[in-house]
């Protein structure tokens, strides 16, 4: 069935013009949102996720709080009208499952033991939803956590390397992930080296995997640098209290 399916153009190239190395469009910005401790607002390709950050504050109800650490509370949730066929309001069994795989990456990163009996609420919220949500969604929390001024090891940022039709591709848009062999998405702390998401849904050899994470790894790397220009841009302008 994928061999019957025209992915590529003739010289090479993807249908919506990239090459195999290269990402959709990508635009990030941090506090967006008034009512949060700490937002996040990220577009890749089409798809569009807001991230929000409250806390730290008092845990709640009381008896879930930990005597030397916060607990990070997070959700992953995409709206209703965020894909074509219209979505049930509650959480599908994906989402709950995401939320399980963002959370854990994240508090691989964050200090929580600098906050015993608190609370961190992360919520992930995805508008417009055209492939690559789970990466750009932790992409879009850690940069909402460091908004908030919650403390980590280091921002993670995340992208995904589909198989499509034998060939390895940075970013699969919607149309290749639906006719891909195989998707890895994967969140990387690029100063600490260190993996905070890795899934693979489909095969690849060993050898297909080590140059799919070599092809990720360079994406992150572009991403984290714009994760940085874009705490650059909000904190820059801001000045010292004069001391009197």
């Amino acid at each position: 069935m994928n061999e019957t399916v025209r992915l590529f153009t003739e010289d090479g190239k993807r249908l919506d013009g990239r090459s195999f190395d290269q990402m959709r469009k990508v635009r990030m910005e941090v506090g967006v949102l008034d009512k949060c401790d700490g937002s996040a607002y990220i577009e890749l390709g089409k798809t569009k996720i807001f991230a929000a950050v409250y806390g730290p504050k008092e845990a709640h109800p009381r008896h879930l709080a930990q005597p030397h650490r916060a607990i990070l509370n997070c959700r992953y949730h995409m709206a209703t009208f965020s894909v074509s066929d219209r979505k049930p309001a509650g959480m599908t069994r994906r989402e709950i499952e995401l939320t399980k795989v963002i959370k854990e990456g994240l508090e691989t990163l964050i200090f929580l033991e600098e906050f015993p009996r608190s609370a961190i609420d992360v919520f992930i919220e995805i508008i417009q939803a055209d492939a690559g949500t789970r990466t750009a969604g932790i992409t879009a929390a850690s940069l909402a956590l460091a908004d908030a001024g919650i403390p980590m090891m280091d921002l993670c940022a995340g992208i995904a390397v589909g198989k499509v039709q034998g060939k390895l591709v940075l970013d699969p848009s919607e149309e290749e992930d639906k006719y891909g062999e195989a998707d890895m998405p994967i969140a990387i702390a690029p100063r600490i080296n260190s993996i905070v998401l890795l899934q693979l849904n489909g095969r690849l050899t060993i050898d297909e995997f080590k140059e799919a994470l070599s092809l990720a790894r360079r994406g992150i790397e572009s991403l984290y640098e714009l994760q940085r220009k874009a705490l650059k841009n909000k904190f820059a302008g801001i000045e010292e209290p004069e001391v009197e």
